[in-house]
This record gives structure tokens, C-alpha cells and sequence, in this order.
């Protein structure tokens, strides 16, 4: 016998007005942190005792140091940060020296997340506490965690340097005494870009805020469950490492600045034309051969990506280079060709689908830009052609259903549709790039996406993986927007799309970059190329030679038993044979070769990332990193002081550091709720999986159920 239980008027109102205050608290919650969202995203992860002192976060500036002091924030202010660049030829040395005070009475720890150029190869870390300078020593991430957690707890000195991606970096200091210095120098090598004749180095200064999918996780700790990290981020199961590049943002109210210095000697070993910083103003200085350039008002702000161009005088411009290092009874390469230009004979119809990011990181600056490269690329396509546009932020749509005809009215209607979008949402880009890669098996024509976007995700790897598993008859071609781009992305991504990457930082370049890039994808290609060493053994890096398109030159490093005289390159140029001996004539000399193979080994090997064997390779990535000092996504540089120096019974606290919004972001795009638009939504999903839980267990776990 069933026994059905009524319940009471006044039951009914009280179950329903539990529920209803609990929807008001959380929605309340969710509205809270909407119109606090700059100072929620300062704070990151803080408690809530600790939210009440969230103005003291305002007055914190990237790369500075923060410190809590009996729930007062106080900070060690950067008191310089200076970069020496040393280039010769098309190898760059960087030295970056951070300085940093310790102005509160409490022993401190410092977290912060820095950018670094996505082909750094970070060989060298110290840190310097007064006189004290500690050297840094290469480890398996796991064992360097270890040893400086250890450190940590014996209140010894110690500096842990982890790349969270190849061009995200974080830097951990530890047992900083009260009212004392701190200096830590990364030294790195890179080598420059060369495109079209003229030559560039770049140098990130801020992460952007990052798109994070997926769901939270969380993970035990004393038998509770908590989130982890300290970004503003969670870690989720879509990018488990959330909460490390997703350093907490400087409040728009802060006075405070963060100066960074910038010194380059140049020895391009050519006699130049010209030599131009786009984006910031720069004294020149000659003597001889060799240029001295230094930033016009001796420091920045620390907002934008620093870029410097020379282009050599056209009787002097390179068609080759090779350069020799012996270091530990090994010889290292690395050798540079500019292929010969080809015109194309007969024009070939294309399917060409634009892409563009809509996203809340593309407001401001950048939608302008991209909107504006979109229009001049869409007024360029010809008769013959069919075209689409694809735009995503939170969501996916497209301008047609399928790509339609060039002619006047399917542009109009295009150059009116670019003229209506606006930046606004998260950075869904998956689904834009499996919707620009489906439908890619006409064969009869050329079928090319142009992807623009600043890149602002934070699982790239799964992006990759669609470009590979989807790629088919289709070419890739990124355009990087914005005063700081996920350049690692966007390199990558058009690598593995075999298509090539052009960076817009300013509405003045938008002509000049999208007439290059379509000079670049109407040219023929240079593919299949293949490089014959005479030596045996010879190891190659990249092992696999991406297609080049008009102006880029072939780079590799190799691993050599002997130093060849000519090398044989082949390759298919405007489908035809392309076949070129190349004189080395012994090669000049250059410490660094070594270092450069390395890393492109290990970015190389860890393309491969995601495939069942990768355990194997990740075995020879390691074995890469450790032998030459390299840091990697699995190898860490890790200092630590002999002796004790903080007393047991001293407190330690340990903050984040506070990053700047890049220069042009809209910061009511990107913190319009509780988190950057550009970044997850997985908090308001978790709040509203929370209410709809305490809802039903109400209504579970009540004595009495209505009947009607």
C-alpha cells in the first residue's frame, strides 16, 4: 500500500521560497561579479576574507611581485627590467633582467607568468639576492618541482623557470627576505625571422587573457575537494594547466606602471637600408658596421610586443647562409636558402573561406583591424573564384550556407556583413575551424582558409589536432591581429595547415601585410622539398620541410659526422623539378648552432604530441633538454641556495603576479562578467550546476511531496 503524503500551503511556500532564495543568491552572485569583474579578475583565487581588500589589488602592476600582509596587499615594484639583445647575423642572444624589492616585514614568495618568443630556447636562469647569486641547473620538471618545494620548506633561496607553453614561461622565487633585493636573469636564443628581404625580431610583453573550455576540475586535498592554481582561471579538463597562463590583470584605476628597457646590438654583417620599430619610437646609433638601438623614452610600458625590422640594401640582401658550431665533439649546421621567385603560368580558380574572431579579446583595436584586412582581402577576389565568411565568438556562423560566386552582389553583401560585426562573447574556435575545414573535397580547386584571430585560447593542442584530422586539399593561413597575439598558435596552426602566418599590429599595416600575404598565396609554392647530406648520420631539424611560400626562406639545423662541401636541395616549383646545389665552403662559425638544433628538435618531436607512441618520444625530448640545458614542456631550470636563510617559525606568503591588459583590448569586451569574455564560462555553468543541484535535493530529500 502506497501512503501518499500532502503537503501544506504553508510547506509548498516554504520548499519554493528556499528555492527562490537560493536562485536569488546565486544569480545575485553572478550579477556581483559582473559589475566587479576588473577587480575579481586582479584577485584571482582569493578567499573571501581576503575579497575585502581587493582595492589594495588595484595598485599592482604586471610583473610585480604581490605580497599579503595581514590581509593588507603590498608589493616589491620592479625597480628595473632591462633586455640586452645581442644579434649577429640571424642568431639573437637575450639577457632579461628583473629586478625586485621586498618592501613588507614578511619572508615572500613571488609567482608570475612572462612571455617569451614562441622559438626561444631558455638555456640560462640565475637569481641574485643581494650579493648572492645562484645559478640555475636543468631537471626533469617533476624533480625540479620537487627540489624547490623542498627549498621552500627549509626557508632556502630558490627559483624555479617552467614553460607553460612554448612562448608562456613562469618564474617561481622563494624565501625573499624582508627588505630585501631580488634580481633574476633568463638568458635565451632565437633565431631571427626573414621574409620578403628584410629581416624582424619580436619580443612579447604581456599574456593576453585566455580562452579556457571545458569544466573544472578539481582535486583532493586534505580529504577536500578544491580548484587549484593560481590564475584567474580554473584548470578544467580541457586545459588542465588553466590556472598557470591565466595570470591574475591589473585594475584599469592602477596608477602604477611596470617600465621595461630595451638595448639591441646589432652586427646584421650587411650593409642595411633601413631599420624601423613599428611600434615603438627608437634612437639608432651607428659605429662602423655594428647599430645601437635603445627605446627613444629609455623605457616602455609593458603592453604590446616590441618588434624591430632592417632590411640589407638590395645588392647585399642574402640568398644563402650556413653556419658551423663543434661543441662536445659533435658538429652542428644551420643553413639558410632563399628559393628563386616563380610566376604562376596559368591562374587558378580558389575556394576561399575567411574566418574571422569576433571574440570579447577582438574588441576595440583589433576587430577594427581584422574587419578592415577582411574587406581589402574580399575586394581582391576574382571572377572564378568562390569565397565564404565565417565568424565565432561564443558561437559559430556563416555568411552563406555554402561559398557562392564572386561577383558584385555576393561582395556587397559580404563587405556589408563585415561592416556589422562586432567583438563580443568567448572564443569558441573549434567549432570555426571544423566549419572552414569541412567541405574540402573539390579537387579542381585551390581551396585556401584565412583564419584571422589574436589567438587568445588556451587549448591549442586541440586545435592542432583538428587542423591535422581535417586539413585535407585545403592551405592554412593565419593572421595574427592585436598588439599581442598567441604567435605560438598561430605559427604552429599554420604550419601544420601548410599555409604561412602574417602579423597585423596596427591599422596603418593593414594594406601593406594583406597585399603581402595575397602576393604569398597567389604565388606558386615551393613543396616536397628535400635536402641530401652527403654524411651519413646526419640528423635534420624540423625533419619534415614545410612548404615555402614567395620571400620565405628554407631554414634547418643539422647534426653532422663531417662538414660537407655542398648540400643537394630539391623540391616542386610551379610543378615543375626545382634542383639546387648549394657551396658551403666550410661554413662561419657561430656559438649557438647547438642550442638552435636542440629546439628544434624538441619542437619538432613534440608536434607529434597526441599519438599513441608518444611516451617513446617523449623520452628523446627530455634526453634533448637535459643534455643541452634547455628548458622544455617537460624540463625545468631549478636554483636553490646551500644555506637556510629564513628562521622556521617566519610566515611565508605567496601571491601571483598581476599582468597589463595589451595595449587596444576593449576592457568592457573582455570583462563584461565575472571572468574576461574571452575566457570560460565554466564558473557561470558551475553556479547554475550548483543551483539546479541544491534544487533537486530539496525537493529529493523532502518529507513530503505535493499531489495534485
Amino acid at each position: 500500500m502506497t501512503t501518499k503524503t500532502h503537503l501544506s500551503m504553508r510547506q509548498f511556500l516554504g520548499i519554493t521560497g528556499l528555492m527562490v532564495f537560493i536562485s536569488l543568491a546565486l544569480i545575485t552572485a553572478l550579477i556581483t561579479n559582473s559589475r566587479t569583474a576588473h577587480a575579481e579578475t586582479v584577485s584571482g583565487n582569493l578567499t573571501t576574507s581576503e575579497l575585502v581588500t581587493i582595492n589594495h589589488l588595484n595598485e599592482v602592476g604586471q610583473g610585480s611581485l604581490l605580497f599579503n600582509n595581514e590581509q593588507r596587499y603590498r608589493n616589491a615594484p620592479i625597480l628595473n627590467t632591462v633586455v640586452n639583445m645581442q644579434v649577429t647575423g640571424m642568431i639573437n642572444r637575450v639577457r632579461l633582467t628583473q629586478q625586485f624589492t621586498n618592501t613588507t616585514d614578511q619572508w615572500q614568495e613571488g609567482i608570475y607568468v612572462f612571455p617569451l618568443p614562441e622559438n626561444a630556447a631558455v638555456d640560462h636562469m640565475r637569481i641574485k639576492v643581494n650579493e648572492r647569486i645562484i645559478e640555475g641547473k636543468i631537471k626533469e620538471r617533476q624533480e625540479a618541482k620537487k627540489v624547490y618545494q623542498q627549498a621552500k620548506q627549509q626557508g632556502k633561496r630558490a627559483a624555479l623557470t617552467e614553460q607553460q607553453r612554448p612562448n608562456i614561461f613562469t618564474n617561481s622565487v622563494v624565501n625573499i627576505p624582508p627588505h630585501e633585493s631580488v634580481e633574476i636573469q633568463i638568458e635565451y636564443q632565437q633565431v631571427v625571422n626573414y621574409d620578403s628581404g628584410e629581416f624582424s625580431l619580436r619580443f612579447p610583453m604581456v599574456v593576453g587573457p585566455r580562452y579556457i573550455p571545458g569544466t573544472p576540475v578539481l582535486f583532493e586535498t586534505n580529504n577536500v575537494s578544491e580548484f587549484n592554481g593560481n590564475g584567474w582561471a580554473q584548470n578544467t579538463d580541457q586545459v588542465p594547466d588553466a590556472s598557470q597562463i591565466t595570470p591574475p590583470l591589473l585594475s584599469e584605476h592602477s596608477t602604477r606602471k611596470n617600465p621595461v628597457s630595451i638595448t639591441i646590438a646589432l652586427d646584421a654583417g650587411l650593409e642595411l637600408e633601413k631599420i624601423d620599430s613599428r611600434y615603438h619610437q627608437v634612437d639608432v646609433i651607428q659605429q662602423d658596421s655594428n647599430h645601437y638601438i635603445k627605446l627613444n623614452n629609455e623605457t616602455t610600458l609593458a603592453n604590446r610586443d616590441f618588434e624591430l625590422h632592417w632590411r640589407p640594401t638590395t645588392d647585399n640582401a642574402p640568398r644563402a647562409a650556413f653556419f658551423t658550431e663543434q661543441k662536445d665533439g659533435e658538429i652542428y649546421a644551420m643553413v639558410m636558402l632563399l628559393p628563386p621567385e616563380a610566376k604562376q603560368t596559368n591562374k587558378l580558380n580558389r575556394e576561399i573561406i575567411f574566418v574571422i574572431d569576433t571574440s570579447g579579446s577582438m574588441g576595440g583595436q583589433s576587430i577594427l583591424q581584422a574587419k578592415s584586412a577582411l574587406s581589402l582581402a574580399l575586394n581582391r577576389l576574382h571572377s572564378g573564384d568562390t569565397f565564404n565568411v565565417i565568424q565565432f565568438n561564443s558561437y559559430t556562423s556563416a555568411l552563406f550556407s555554402q561559398p557562392r560566386r564572386v561577383n558584385n552582389a555576393n561582395i556587397d553583401q559580404a563587405l556589408t556583413y563585415v561592416a556589422s560585426l562586432q567583438a563580443n562573447g568567448g572564443t569558441e574556435m573549434a567549432t570555426a575551424m571544423n566549419a572552414a575545414l569541412s567541405n574540402n573535397a573539390n579537387e579542381k580547386l585551390l581551396r585556401q582558409v584565412i583564419f584571422m584571430t589574436d589567438g587568445s585560447i588556451g587549448n591549442e593542442q586541440a586545435l592542432f589536432n583538428i587542423i591535422q584530422n581535417k586539413l585535407g586539399n585545403s592551405r592554412l593561413f593565419t593572421v595574427g591581429i592585436g598588439s599581442a597575439p598567441n604567435s605560438y598558435f598561430m605559427r604552429r596552426a599554420a604550419s601544420f595547415g601548410k599555409g604561412t602566418h602574417t602579423y597585423i599590429g596596427d591599422l596603418t599595416e593593414v594594406q601593406t601585410k594583406m597585399l603581402a600575404l595575397f602576393e604569398k598565396i597567389e604565388s606558386p609554392v615551393l613543396k616536397d622539398i628535400h635536402i641530401s647530406w652527403p654524411a651519413t648520420n646526419t640528423e635534420m631539424w624540423p625533419e619534415k620541410i614545410v612548404d615555402l611560400y614567395q620571400g620565405e626562406p628554407l631554414l634547418v639545423t643539422a647534426k653532422l659526422t663531417q662538414l660537407p662541401k655542398q648540400i643537394s636541395i630539391s623540391g616542386q616549383l610551379a610543378n615543375q623539378a626545382w634542383n639546387h646545389q648549394l657551396k658551403l665552403n666550410g661554413g662561419q662559425q657561430h656559438s649557438g648552432i647547438a642550442t638552435l638544433w636542440a629546439r628544434n628538435k624538441i619542437a619538432s618531436l613534440m608536434q607529434q604530441k597526441g599519438q599513441p607512441d608518444f611516451d617513446k618520444i617523449k623520452s628523446q625530448i627530455i634526453e634533448t633538454a637535459l643534455t643541452h640545458h634547455l628548458v622544455s614542456a617537460y624540463t625545468s631550470l631549478i636554483a636553490v641556495d646551500v644555506t637556510p636563510i629564513r628562521p622556521e617559525n617566519s610566515k611565508l606568503d605567496s601571491k601571483a603576479i598581476p599582468t597589463h591588459l595589451p595595449e587596444g583590448w576593449d576592457r568592457n569586451k573582455v570583462f563584461g562578467q565575472a571572468y574576461p569574455a574571452t575566457a570560460t564560462d565554466s564558473r557561470f555553468y558551475f553556479l547554475l550546476a550548483l543551483m539546479l543541484f541544491l534544487v533537486y535535493a530539496v525537493l529529493r530529500h523532502s518529507p513530503a511531496r505535493l499531489s495534485v
